[in-house]
């Protein structure tokens, strides 16, 4: 059966994240003024509290602006938030993946990724070599099981972050694995060959090896297009279901 636990949330967390789906869908614009605390708390039947703590979430996620005695108003969060409300905007409130956005994270990946591998073969570090080696040991011993290869595949693309020595690179990609996250297991099949070249991430680790910049831009473009066509192939399909 497809149950998942029943997760029990906090008064606070429920107005918050109400109130952020009605901001990131667009249903409350940009400038647009929230009701006082004691509207809310009376519409949403909570007490202010609860209200009050959501709207300094909001606040620290960059979507509101409280002014000091004032309003509360919705900032354009495409503006102002950051990378941390990229798997918030990956499911709609009805449940839907926003392919829009999806789109993005998988842009975003493969063309981080490039860099970083750059910078990792730049200031190339034998301890991180060792670690990638093995990786590829293990990847090799797992060729045949397709779960223990997806989760091997993060390991090493957080080992690469980290032989990038890239303080900004490294919080931006842990942002972008907890949106992965969420789709992790229902995207294993669709990057099922992207997982299972591993010849590919072999050239990857060869050319961090060599400090060849160029190549290891180039191997690392290879290996993850061949999981980004794929997956533009099921969005685009997704698509199709969604307009119908």
């Amino acid at each position: 059966m497809g149950f998942k636990k029943v997760v029990k949330k906090s008064l606070s967390d429920s107005v918050f994240e109400q109130l952020r789906d009605e901001i990131v869908s667009g249903r409350m614009e940009p400038g647009e003024a929230l009701p006082a605390e004691r509207g809310l708390s009376e519409t949403l039947g909570v007490n202010r509290g609860a209200v009050r703590e959501a709207l300094k979430r909001l606040e620290q996620a960059r979507l509101v602006s409280i002014q000091q005695g004032g309003s509360t108003r919705v900032l354009d969060y495409t503006r102002t938030a950051g990378t941390d409300l990229l798997s918030s905007l990956l499911v709609d409130p009805d449940g839907r993946v926003n392919t829009r956005v999806a789109r993005s994270v998988m842009e975003m990946r493969s063309e981080m990724a490039s860099d970083i591998a750059r910078l990792a073969a730049r200031r190339r570090q034998p301890e991180h070599l060792e670690v990638l080696d093995a990786l590829l040991g293990r990847m090799h011993e797992q060729r045949s099981d397709l779960v223990a290869l997806q989760d091997l595949g993060m390991d090493f693309w957080t080992e690469v972050v980290q032989a990038a020595d890239n303080v900004a690179y490294q919080l931006a990609v842990n942002s972008l694995r907890e949106s992965y996250g969420l789709f992790k297991r229902l995207l294993m099949n669709v990057l099922a060959d992207e997982l299972a070249d591993l010849e590919g991430y072999r050239a990857v680790v060869e050319a961090v090896r060599e400090q060849d910049e160029p190549e290891v831009e180039f191997a690392t473009r290879e290996l993850l297009g061949i999981g980004q066509g794929r997956l533009d192939e099921v969005l685009t399909a997704l698509e199709a279901t969604q307009q119908e």
